[in-house]
Protein backbone atom coordinates (compact mmCIF):
# COMPACT_ATOMS: atom_id res chain seq x y z
CA UNK A 1 0.00 0.00 0.00
CA UNK A 2 1.16 3.34 -0.59
CA UNK A 3 1.25 6.03 2.05
CA UNK A 4 -1.95 7.79 1.03
CA UNK A 5 -3.57 4.39 1.04
CA UNK A 6 -2.21 3.20 4.42
CA UNK A 7 -3.39 6.59 5.64
CA UNK A 8 -7.15 6.54 3.97
CA UNK A 9 -7.58 2.98 5.93
CA UNK A 10 -5.68 3.37 8.74
CA UNK A 11 -9.33 2.80 10.92
CA UNK A 12 -9.92 -0.23 9.43
CA UNK A 13 -6.29 -1.48 9.35
CA UNK A 14 -6.93 -1.36 13.19
CA UNK A 15 -9.02 -3.97 13.87
CA UNK A 16 -7.82 -6.35 16.12
CA UNK A 17 -8.53 -9.39 13.19
CA UNK A 18 -8.31 -7.35 10.26
CA UNK A 19 -4.99 -5.51 9.75
CA UNK A 20 -3.13 -4.83 7.13
CA UNK A 21 -3.30 -8.50 5.37
CA UNK A 22 -7.48 -8.03 5.25
CA UNK A 23 -6.89 -4.61 3.81
CA UNK A 24 -4.42 -5.74 1.20
CA UNK A 25 -7.13 -8.79 0.72
CA UNK A 26 -9.86 -6.32 -0.04
CA UNK A 27 -7.21 -4.41 -2.36
CA UNK A 28 -7.34 -7.43 -4.74
CA UNK A 29 -10.25 -8.49 -4.42
CA UNK A 30 -13.10 -7.90 -7.38
CA UNK A 31 -16.84 -7.36 -6.73
CA UNK A 32 -19.95 -7.33 -9.12
CA UNK A 33 -22.97 -4.90 -7.72
CA UNK A 34 -25.88 -5.76 -9.63
CA UNK A 35 -28.15 -3.13 -9.14
CA UNK A 36 -27.20 1.20 -8.25
CA UNK A 37 -30.53 1.89 -6.64
CA UNK A 38 -31.02 2.42 -2.76
CA UNK A 39 -29.40 -0.70 -1.47
CA UNK A 40 -26.41 -0.52 -4.13
CA UNK A 41 -26.24 2.85 -3.53
CA UNK A 42 -25.03 2.37 0.16
CA UNK A 43 -23.18 -1.07 -0.80
CA UNK A 44 -21.44 0.29 -3.49
CA UNK A 45 -20.25 3.55 -1.60
CA UNK A 46 -19.14 1.61 1.40
CA UNK A 47 -17.06 -1.02 -0.79
CA UNK A 48 -15.15 1.90 -2.43
CA UNK A 49 -14.49 3.74 0.46
CA UNK A 50 -13.36 0.99 2.55
CA UNK A 51 -11.04 -0.07 -0.22
CA UNK A 52 -12.29 -2.94 -2.09
CA UNK A 53 -10.02 -2.90 -5.46
CA UNK A 54 -12.00 -3.33 -8.61
CA UNK A 55 -15.91 -2.67 -8.46
CA UNK A 56 -18.14 -3.92 -12.04
CA UNK A 57 -21.37 -1.84 -11.39
CA UNK A 58 -24.25 -3.20 -13.94
CA UNK A 59 -27.55 -0.93 -14.11
CA UNK A 60 -29.24 -0.36 -17.22
CA UNK A 61 -31.57 2.29 -15.73
CA UNK A 62 -31.51 5.98 -15.95
CA UNK A 63 -31.80 8.75 -12.79
CA UNK A 64 -35.64 9.91 -12.07
CA UNK A 65 -36.69 12.19 -9.77
CA UNK A 66 -38.16 9.80 -7.81
CA UNK A 67 -34.92 7.97 -7.24
CA UNK A 68 -33.82 10.77 -5.25
CA UNK A 69 -35.38 10.22 -2.14
CA UNK A 70 -33.09 6.93 -1.11
CA UNK A 71 -30.65 6.83 -3.97
CA UNK A 72 -27.82 8.52 -2.82
CA UNK A 73 -25.28 7.57 -5.68
CA UNK A 74 -27.30 10.30 -7.58
CA UNK A 75 -28.50 13.89 -7.24
CA UNK A 76 -30.65 16.20 -8.82
CA UNK A 77 -28.39 17.52 -11.26
CA UNK A 78 -27.83 13.89 -12.74
CA UNK A 79 -31.88 13.08 -13.57
CA UNK A 80 -31.41 11.65 -16.64
CA UNK A 81 -27.96 10.13 -16.45
CA UNK A 82 -27.49 6.51 -16.59
CA UNK A 83 -27.12 5.15 -12.93
CA UNK A 84 -23.85 3.18 -13.73
CA UNK A 85 -22.51 6.89 -15.54
CA UNK A 86 -23.59 8.20 -11.96
CA UNK A 87 -22.29 5.53 -9.79
CA UNK A 88 -18.86 6.33 -11.37
CA UNK A 89 -18.62 10.20 -11.01
CA UNK A 90 -19.63 9.45 -6.95
CA UNK A 91 -17.53 6.47 -5.99
CA UNK A 92 -14.43 7.64 -8.36
CA UNK A 93 -14.06 11.27 -6.46
CA UNK A 94 -15.36 9.23 -2.97
CA UNK A 95 -12.12 6.85 -3.72
CA UNK A 96 -9.53 7.61 -6.45
CA UNK A 97 -7.73 4.04 -5.88
CA UNK A 98 -10.83 1.92 -6.69
CA UNK A 99 -11.45 0.56 -10.30
CA UNK A 100 -14.70 0.96 -11.75
CA UNK A 101 -15.79 -0.81 -14.54
CA UNK A 102 -19.15 0.39 -15.83
CA UNK A 103 -21.77 -2.23 -16.98
CA UNK A 104 -24.80 -0.17 -18.78
CA UNK A 105 -27.21 -3.13 -20.30
CA UNK A 106 -29.57 -5.74 -18.75
CA UNK A 107 -27.25 -8.69 -17.66
CA UNK A 108 -28.20 -11.79 -19.71
CA UNK A 109 -27.53 -14.61 -18.41
CA UNK A 110 -24.58 -15.78 -20.66
CA UNK A 111 -23.06 -11.99 -19.43
CA UNK A 112 -23.57 -12.80 -15.93
CA UNK A 113 -21.62 -16.29 -16.73
CA UNK A 114 -18.74 -14.16 -18.39
CA UNK A 115 -18.29 -11.96 -14.98
CA UNK A 116 -18.69 -14.60 -12.74
CA UNK A 117 -15.27 -15.43 -13.93
CA UNK A 118 -14.15 -12.41 -13.18
CA UNK A 119 -15.06 -11.54 -9.35
CA UNK A 120 -14.41 -12.84 -5.99
CA UNK A 121 -18.26 -12.22 -5.49
CA UNK A 122 -21.75 -11.03 -6.78
CA UNK A 123 -23.53 -8.56 -4.25
CA UNK A 124 -27.57 -8.77 -5.56
CA UNK A 125 -28.95 -4.85 -5.09
CA UNK A 126 -32.16 -5.89 -7.39
CA UNK A 127 -35.19 -5.20 -7.29
CA UNK A 128 -36.97 -7.98 -9.12
CA UNK A 129 -36.57 -12.09 -8.72
CA UNK A 130 -36.16 -12.26 -12.45
CA UNK A 131 -32.49 -10.43 -12.13
CA UNK A 132 -32.22 -12.57 -8.40
CA UNK A 133 -32.66 -16.01 -9.41
CA UNK A 134 -30.64 -15.77 -12.74
CA UNK A 135 -27.53 -14.42 -10.36
CA UNK A 136 -28.10 -16.93 -7.85
CA UNK A 137 -27.94 -19.84 -10.85
CA UNK A 138 -24.49 -18.10 -11.68
CA UNK A 139 -23.24 -17.75 -8.48
CA UNK A 140 -24.18 -21.61 -8.18
CA UNK A 141 -22.39 -22.85 -11.21
CA UNK A 142 -19.34 -20.77 -10.39
CA UNK A 143 -18.87 -21.80 -7.15
CA UNK A 144 -18.81 -18.00 -6.14
CA UNK A 145 -20.18 -15.71 -2.69
CA UNK A 146 -23.47 -14.44 -2.86
CA UNK A 147 -24.68 -11.13 -0.90
CA UNK A 148 -28.16 -11.00 -1.32
CA UNK A 149 -30.66 -8.02 -0.19
CA UNK A 150 -33.99 -6.88 -0.67
CA UNK A 151 -36.15 -3.61 1.13
CA UNK A 152 -39.41 -3.19 1.08
CA UNK A 153 -41.91 -0.55 3.30
CA UNK A 154 -40.19 -0.73 6.11
CA UNK A 155 -38.78 -4.34 6.01
CA UNK A 156 -35.49 -5.73 5.21
CA UNK A 157 -33.26 -8.61 4.65
CA UNK A 158 -29.62 -9.97 3.99
CA UNK A 159 -28.87 -13.21 3.20
CA UNK A 160 -24.90 -14.64 2.71
CA UNK A 161 -24.67 -17.80 0.33
CA UNK A 162 -21.03 -19.21 0.18
CA UNK A 163 -21.80 -20.98 -3.38
CA UNK A 164 -20.17 -24.10 -1.74
CA UNK A 165 -21.64 -27.79 -2.57
CA UNK A 166 -23.89 -28.69 0.08
CA UNK A 167 -25.14 -25.24 1.93
CA UNK A 168 -28.38 -23.52 0.23
CA UNK A 169 -28.86 -21.48 -2.22
CA UNK A 170 -31.39 -18.46 -3.00
CA UNK A 171 -33.79 -20.67 -5.06
CA UNK A 172 -33.57 -22.97 -1.70
CA UNK A 173 -35.11 -20.00 0.26
CA UNK A 174 -37.41 -18.53 -2.60
CA UNK A 175 -38.36 -21.24 -5.03
CA UNK A 176 -39.31 -19.69 -8.13
CA UNK A 177 -43.17 -19.94 -8.33
CA UNK A 178 -43.60 -17.43 -10.68
CA UNK A 179 -44.49 -14.74 -8.68
CA UNK A 180 -43.58 -11.56 -9.81
CA UNK A 181 -43.11 -10.35 -6.17
CA UNK A 182 -43.49 -6.61 -4.43
CA UNK A 183 -42.02 -3.42 -6.00
CA UNK A 184 -41.37 -0.26 -4.02
CA UNK A 185 -43.13 1.48 -6.60
CA UNK A 186 -46.02 0.44 -5.55
CA UNK A 187 -45.67 -0.48 -2.14
CA UNK A 188 -43.67 2.34 -1.17
CA UNK A 189 -40.19 2.26 1.06
CA UNK A 190 -38.46 4.10 4.11
CA UNK A 191 -35.69 5.94 2.79
CA UNK A 192 -33.14 4.85 5.19
CA UNK A 193 -33.93 1.52 5.01
CA UNK A 194 -32.44 1.01 2.22
CA UNK A 195 -29.02 2.54 3.68
CA UNK A 196 -29.50 0.08 6.36
CA UNK A 197 -30.02 -3.48 4.33
CA UNK A 198 -27.40 -2.12 1.70
CA UNK A 199 -24.79 -1.33 4.83
CA UNK A 200 -25.38 -4.68 5.92
CA UNK A 201 -24.43 -6.05 2.37
CA UNK A 202 -21.29 -4.45 2.17
CA UNK A 203 -19.96 -4.93 6.06
CA UNK A 204 -20.90 -8.95 5.05
CA UNK A 205 -19.08 -8.72 1.57
CA UNK A 206 -15.88 -6.88 3.65
CA UNK A 207 -16.31 -10.29 6.08
CA UNK A 208 -16.47 -12.67 3.05
CA UNK A 209 -13.67 -11.38 0.80
CA UNK A 210 -11.20 -10.99 4.01
CA UNK A 211 -12.40 -13.94 6.45
CA UNK A 212 -13.16 -11.33 9.29
CA UNK A 213 -15.48 -11.95 11.28
CA UNK A 214 -18.78 -14.77 11.10
CA UNK A 215 -20.20 -13.77 8.02
CA UNK A 216 -24.08 -14.88 7.93
CA UNK A 217 -23.37 -18.13 5.21
CA UNK A 218 -26.65 -19.87 4.99
CA UNK A 219 -28.53 -17.65 7.39
CA UNK A 220 -31.34 -15.18 6.67
CA UNK A 221 -31.33 -11.29 8.78
CA UNK A 222 -34.80 -9.91 9.17
CA UNK A 223 -35.14 -6.46 10.07
CA UNK A 224 -38.39 -4.66 11.03
CA UNK A 225 -37.45 -1.27 10.82
CA UNK A 226 -40.41 -0.16 12.38
CA UNK A 227 -39.86 -1.53 15.45
CA UNK A 228 -36.16 -2.01 14.87
CA UNK A 229 -36.71 -5.81 15.35
CA UNK A 230 -33.63 -8.22 13.91
CA UNK A 231 -34.02 -12.12 13.91
CA UNK A 232 -31.68 -14.43 12.54
CA UNK A 233 -32.90 -17.60 10.82
CA UNK A 234 -30.72 -20.82 9.81
CA UNK A 235 -31.53 -21.53 5.63
CA UNK A 236 -31.78 -25.65 4.61
CA UNK A 237 -30.68 -26.64 2.02
CA UNK A 238 -33.53 -27.98 -0.14
CA UNK A 239 -32.40 -31.46 -1.85
CA UNK A 240 -34.95 -30.54 -4.49
CA UNK A 241 -33.87 -27.54 -5.07
CA UNK A 242 -32.97 -27.54 -9.28
CA UNK A 243 -30.42 -25.24 -9.17
CA UNK A 244 -27.93 -26.56 -6.38
CA UNK A 245 -29.36 -29.81 -5.51
CA UNK A 246 -27.26 -32.87 -6.71
CA UNK A 247 -23.90 -31.15 -7.04
CA UNK A 248 -20.81 -32.95 -5.02
CA UNK A 249 -21.36 -32.81 -1.13
CA UNK A 250 -25.38 -31.37 -1.19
Amino acid sequence: MSPDEETRYSRQILLPGFGEDGQQRLGQASVLIVGLGGLGSAVSMYLAAAGVGRLLLADFDAVDLSNLQRQLLHNSERIGWTKVDSAVATLSALNPHCELVPIKRSLSPTRLAELSTEVDLIIDASDNFQTRYAVNAVCVQAGIPLVSGAAIRAEGQVAVFSGRPGDPCYHCLYPDDGHEGERCSREGVLAPLVGIIGSIQATEAIKVLTGYGEPLHSKLLLLDAQTMAIRTLKIPSDPSCPICAGRDGC
